[in-house]
């Protein structure tokens, strides 16, 4: 059963194994895009390309700030973000560009 094993992928967005269909079927989300056209993947580094008042963080993230690892969700227009003062983010592509 050695060579069923070696078929399994660890899946890092949600930390399990998949058997080789899931992990078929995972990579074959809709393509992410930012608000430039270019292809967004796991752990890419984005720049917000305006100012975006966080709601419940009383803050504001400016232009040009770095949101680096980003994930990827399971809508196509989201991202899951950490920066170092927000805990939790999820931003709208549509206001990131890839670095």
């Amino acid at each position: 059963m050695a060579g069923d094993d070696e078929s399994y992928v660890y899946d890092e967005a949600t930390g399990e194994w998949l058997a080789p269909g899931a992990a078929a079927a995972t990579s074959a989300r809709a393509e992410v895009r930012d608000a430039s056209g270019n292809l967004l993947t796991d752990g890419d580094s984005v720049t917000l390309i305006k100012d975006l008042k966080v709601k419940g963080a009383n803050q504001t993230l400016k232009q040009g700030t770095v949101i680096r690892a980003i994930r990827l969700t399971d809508d196509p227009e989201e991202i899951d973000c950490r920066h170092d003062a927000i805990k939790g983010l999820v931003l709208r592509t549509e206001f990131v560009r890839k670095r």
